[in-house]
């Protein structure tokens, strides 16, 4: 049964897509939006939403959450039209799409060939930011999860390792000893700090408890690593904003649960800005 889900899920996206490419990105983005703003209700992450939300935002009133909800199926549908353009964000006229804020922080990396961690969360279109970092001429691996929908998943990695960035780390305990293995050999990392991890620690997210990834702590307290903190915003016109952070350096005082934890408050920062530009399905506090 699942399979046969899987496989109708497929369907439907691949036609999408040719759709997508027929009528170009601006109206794509248009009705995939559209599309999305209906059909995101009926999703079983509904429920969730509205938990993590009144988790975040314990005094949000039901007129803004729903704007935020609507808004975020909203971004999630342009991204899901984005995905079958970004050859073009990457290579032709798309890229004047893109604003890039404290570039010299990326040239400065790249000069002094020194690896560095790379944090972010699910912000709108996420996957711009490792596109352009590599398109800067840093050596980046990113730790990616698998898409449950084995039928889909082999376009999506295809697409990434093309067009967003070519070494792409399966997440899990055979892809953190790879992750090592690139760093050591000057490649930086980028890895979503957002997402609920099965190995990690309770960390303050929002006032409660999250399981958190210590993978970038774990890096600065053994190799004295820099933290670049980098986060994306879509801009009304559906142009965006990649904002770099300065690096952060920690000293020998700090621990792995308190590094973890200011990482968590930067974090928290982006998402207060933007509420409805992060990805509120993920069960981040289960």
């Amino acid at each position: 049964m699942k399979k046969l889900k899987y496989f109708i899920q497929f369907l439907v996206i691949f036609f999408l897509f040719l759709l997508f490419k027929l009528i170009g990105l601006k109206i794509s983005s248009y009705l995939s939006s559209m599309i999305f703003r209906f059909v995101g209700p009926f999703f079983k992450s509904k429920k969730i939403i509205n938990q993590n939300l009144a988790t975040a935002f314990p005094k949000i009133n039901n007129f803004k959450k729903k704007e935020i909800i609507k808004k975020m199926w909203s971004n999630y549908g342009k991204i899901f039209a984005e995905y079958n353009f970004i050859k073009k964000f990457r290579f032709e006229k798309f890229n004047q799409k893109i604003i890039v804020k404290n570039q010299a922080v990326l040239e400065q990396i790249k000069e002094r060939l020194e690896p560095v961690i790379f944090v972010s969360g699910h912000f709108d279109n996420f996957e711009l930011m490792a596109m352009h970092i590599e398109k800067s001429g840093i050596n980046l691996s990113v730790i990616y999860r698998p898409l449950n929908n084995f039928f889909l998943n082999p376009l999506m990695e295809n697409i990434r390792r093309k067009f967003i960035c070519k070494n792409q780390i399966k997440k899990g305990s055979s892809g953190t000893r790879l992750l090592l293995k690139n760093f050591k050999n000057g490649s930086s990392i980028a890895l979503m700090v957002d997402q609920r991890v099965s190995e990690g620690i309770r960390s303050k997210f929002f006032s409660k408890d999250a399981l958190t990834t210590t993978i970038p702590a774990q890096f600065v307290k053994k190799f004295k690593t820099k933290v670049v903190p980098i986060h994306i915003e879509r801009l009304i016109n559906d142009n965006f904003v990649i904002n770099i952070h300065d690096p952060l350096e920690f000293s020998n005082k700090e621990t792995i649960k308190s590094i973890t934890s200011k990482l968590n408050k930067i974090l928290e920062i982006m998402i207060k800005k933007n509420p409805d530009q992060w990805i509120w399905t993920h069960n981040r506090w289960k």
